[in-house]
């Protein structure tokens, strides 16, 4: 399949751009800026996603588009509408578009209050987890010939705590996941093999499903 990872250069976006070109897809990054390390065999592009040119470009040729961008610096308080104006674009030209946000929105037990309403945020990261929200939002209300889905990791997603690759994840909908010990976690890798999973075999159309250990 031909993906297209926006952010591909990123904490979750190099993975997921890593466990495509792995499984032997046509993967193309596109951020800001090169990484470090490029993976061999995926195509890098860099470009600014605030240009309408570049996000109208990223929807040419894939057959399926992933957002994995980080809400910080020049995209702190504008992945909302960054987000807005793809979803049009993703609709008209057949692209299945993809959406990582966070785990705030989940909630902690079935019908029961959301993560962030038990547990607000610092204020230094308060902007980004609203984002994750909001994109939420903005995604259920797609036009209805967009084929999305949306991904929530585990509330201890971050590259605080990168973990391995296991290939060993659960999926939840809109209820926190979490292990015996009421931890919710994945790494960056296993994250990345539940959205390829995904991409190989849809089960989640214009849905949000959750992942954790």
């Amino acid at each position: 399949m031909r993906i297209t990872v926006l952010g591909g250069t990123g904490y979750a976006g190099s993975a997921i751009t890593g466990e495509a070109e792995r499984r032997g897809h046509d993967v193309t990054s596109l951020s800001r800026a090169m990484p470090a390390e490029p993976v061999p065999g995926v195509l890098y592009r860099t470009g600014s996603v605030l240009d309408d040119a570049v996000l109208a470009e990223s929807v040419r040729g894939p057959d399926v588009v992933f957002e994995a961008l980080s809400p910080r610096g020049e995209l702190a308080g504008k992945l909302e509408g960054v987000v807005g104006r793809l979803l049009p674009l993703a609709a008209a030209a057949g692209v299945r578009l993809g959406v990582l946000g966070g785990a705030s929105s989940l909630e902690v037990s079935p019908g029961g209050p959301r993560l962030v309403d038990v547990r607000p945020p610092a204020p230094e990261v308060a902007v980004e987890v609203h984002t994750g929200i909001a994109l939420l939002d903005i995604v259920r209300g797609a036009p209805e010939e967009l084929d999305w889905f949306f991904v929530s990791p585990a509330a201890g997603f971050g590259a605080w705590a990168p973990g391995e690759r296991t290939g060993r994840y659960r999926l939840g909908d809109d209820v926190l996941l979490t292990d015996e010990n009421g931890k919710s976690l994945i790494s960056a890798a296993d994250l990345a093999v539940a959205i390829l999973d995904e991409i190989e075999q849809p089960k989640h159309s214009r849905r949000r499903f959750h992942v954790a250990y």
